[in-house]
């Protein structure tokens, strides 16, 4: 969830919300009339074999409970009361075979896409997995909040991409924030828009910068309410329950799925709830490799070297999927094993982060204390996670076999990012060894500068490469190049905030005597990497307060300068042999401009979504998801917030008084914003934006 520590958004007006109109939702199927069909969502073909093929939970038992010996639960989906769409993606909705406008203009839309109704041949469910959470066994987790509809067989004319990446014929659709299920814990099941539109945009915009992941086919809101502590201050408020439609060739992909049937751990005495039932153990396997891998269910036929070759390709998926994040800056925030796929794909949005300013430590994650899941530790955390996969596929994958396949990942992981980085750089012709230090020292530098991750990249593709002339043309095509990379570098001011150590001086000086004195105190309640990195963020504004701008800037120039001066160089040696040298830098510049997004999703830009749509106004949204849809390009008359215009609307969507009376004490206190492009390095509240 996303949430300013101080609200300081501007007191928007905004034109009302105008629903789809919808008939009444309290009676059932039988009330509606003559049996024709009114919404084309009453005609998908559903085909719900998980259910058949995997053990059913047998129990009626209502409430929270452990689940043995079953990977599903039937559940009852919690009726919203006047649910709405908030907005839907038609790319996502066509995988179902659906018109997007057909579903936004359909008055029983938002209630099946809510879990509000069931529609024909759904049968929903709530999947039971575990998982190893902040590197602890948590034992029985689950659905607590999404709910499986069923199955939808892929519909004539599917993309054969598509269908490559979904071997199955069928896409799971799956509603997050429908209710309490037997995996709740102590939760209420629901979803608020916030964590919704955060799930919806991030979603698609993963898959429109060509990175695998699960998608999301509509936000629907409702006037139903739960209480949340926005802040974490004591003092909850009403929000409306909001669920997204979820698409994927299957939920049941977490490597947590495979641990239900874990031993007692060592450490947290906690075991899977299906320990000892290794016949399901089996079932899950032969049923996800046949659906989801049918090239390796065909070429063996020796069921051990048949579990080896499936693992050796989720290990080859992940690395490759990691590789892709870090080349876009994305973090994920909770790499817990039960957010992890088996067929590759980018599950779960919670407190994910796109980097700004480069860090290597960045932390997307405020919960995250210790930086387990920071940037640069997600590529070990992620073979971490495929290590405790592994064990609990043990006995049907031999733990000696597993062993020398995960030792092929860091391989793998490195070929998978230099390939990535290659082409971010446009090194198109040639692979040098000499390019890993290239891009070392760029990271570098972009660290030392505070650059902005997305827009340096960008900025990459208009260095030109070295023609020959004199000296002095040369040094100012680098100069000229410095300045444009200078743009992007953070301020002195900026610098400050972003070194300033996060824990009290006192405290770090207790932890530094503790660390000498009481070691073995010192790692219950701490540990060395992250007194290292305060003492490292204090040395560093110890530096930052003895300098002044103008220094600073001179500073970050020569850095840029040294850095280009070698990049063109490496650029020369692309062009040597080539005989259209206009054509090859022509490539380069087009390869770049395809492979550095122009626009991420940063917390900003959702931030600033949410907000409206808080108020009622979910066009924002709906614009931001345009723009996402074409991340590389830039899109005339979209280069704006759609609350930018000037002035607004005046009026705005119903809200009620408890609403109301908050929205105008949030705005009370707050400074105006000024409009920041999609392209733009974060404005300086989006510093206060906090997600945990």
């Amino acid at each position: 969830m996303a949430y300013l520590a101080h609200r300081l958004g501007r007191s928007r007006i905004f034109l009302p919300c105008v629903p789809a109109l919808r008939l009444m939702h309290a009676g059932g199927m039988d009330d509606m009339g003559p049996i024709v069909s009114r919404s084309p969502l009453e005609r998908l073909d559903f085909d719900n074999v998980a259910l058949r093929r995997l053990p059913l939970d047998q129990s009626e038992e209502p409430g929270v409970r452990q689940v043995k010996g079953a990977c599903f639960s039937p559940v009852k989906p919690s009726p919203l009361t006047r649910p709405q769409f908030v907005a839907v993606s038609r790319d996502a909705l066509a995988l179902l075979g659906l018109s997007g406008d057909q579903v936004l203009n359909d008055p029983l839309g938002p209630e099946y896409l809510s879990g509000s109704r069931v529609m024909p041949g759904s049968e929903p469910a709530a999947h039971c997995y575990c998982g190893h959470q902040f590197g602890q066994f948590a034992g029985q987790l689950g659905d607590g909040a999404a709910c499986y509809l069923g199955e939808v067989k892929v519909p004539p004319g599917q993309v054969p991409e598509l269908l490559r990446e979904n071997p199955s014929g069928r896409w799971e659709i799956q509603v997050k924030g429908a209710g309490l299920t037997p995996y709740s814990r102590q939760a209420d099941g629901r979803k608020v828009l916030r964590s919704s539109i955060r799930e919806f945009l991030c979603s698609e915009v993963m898959f429109f910068l060509g990175i695998p992941t699960t998608r999301a086919g509509s936000v629907v809101t409702s006037d139903s309410r739960v209480i949340r502590d926005v802040y974490y201050s004591g003092n909850p408020r009403h929000e409306r329950c909001s669920v997204v439609l979820r698409i994927a060739p299957t939920f049941l992909s977490r490597f947590g799925s495979f641990e239900i049937f874990k031993p007692a751990d060592e450490y947290t005495g906690r075991q899977g709830p299906s320990y000892g039932r290794d016949e399901i153990r089996g079932q899950m396997l032969d049923y996800v490799i046949e659906m989801f891998y049918p090239e390796i269910q065909q070429n063996y036929s020796d069921r051990v070297e048949r579990n080896v070759a499936f693992f050796r390709e989720v290990v080859l998926r992940t690395a490759r999927l990691v590789a892709q994040w870090q080349c876009v800056g994305f973090c994920h925030g909770v790499l817990n094993t039960d957010n992890m796929s088996i067929l590759g794909l980018t599950l779960d949005y919670g407190p994910y982060g796109f980097m700004d300013r480069f860090d290597p430590d960045f932390i997307c994650n405020a919960s995250d204390n210790s930086g387990r899941y920071s940037y640069q530790a997600q590529p070990a955390v992620c073979r971490w996670n495929l290590v405790k996969l592994a064990e609990a596929l043990a006995p049907e994958l031999p733990p000696d076999r597993a062993e020398t396949v995960i030792d092929e990942y860091l391989d793998l992981y490195n070929g998978f990012y230099l390939q990535n980085m290659r082409k971010k750089l446009g090194l198109l012709k040639k692979d040098e060894p000499e390019d890993e230090i290239l891009i070392t020292e760029l990271l570098q530098t972009m660290h030392n500068t505070g650059a902005d991750f997305t827009n340096t990249f960008r900025s990459l593709s208009q260095i030109s490469c070295p023609a020959e002339g004199d000296a002095e043309v040369e040094e100012g095509v680098v100069k000229n190049a410095s300045e444009l990379l200078l743009q992007q570098c953070a301020s002195l001011e900026e610098l400050k905030a972003a070194n300033k150590p996060s824990m009290d001086p006192r405290e770090l000086a207790m932890l530094l005597s503790m660390a000498q004195s009481n070691p073995a105190l010192f790692q219950m309640i701490s540990d060395r990497a992250t007194i290292a990195r305060q003492l490292d963020k204090l040395s560093k504004l110890k530096d930052l307060m003895e300098t002044n701008q103008e220094e600073l800037s001179g500073k970050h120039g020569e850095e840029w300068r040294r850095w280009i001066t070698r990049y063109r160089k490496r650029l020369g040696r692309e062009l040597e042999g080539q005989s259209d040298v206009q054509a090859v830098q022509e490539e380069r510049v087009t390869v770049m401009d395809s492979t550095n997004p122009r626009v991420v999703l940063r917390n900003y830009i959702a931030q600033n979504a949410i907000e409206a749509a808080e108020s009622g106004d979910f066009s924002e949204v709906q614009r931001v998801l345009k723009v996402l849809e074409k991340p590389f390009s830039t899109q005339p008359g979209l280069e704006l917030p759609s609350w930018s215009g000037g002035g607004g609307a005046s009026e705005q969507g119903e809200r009620d008084e408890g609403e109301e009376a908050q929205q105008e004490a949030a705005s009370s206190s707050s400074a105006p914003r000024d409009p920041v492009p999609y392209d733009s390095k974060p404005p300086t509240w989006a510093n206060q934006i906090c997600v945990t």
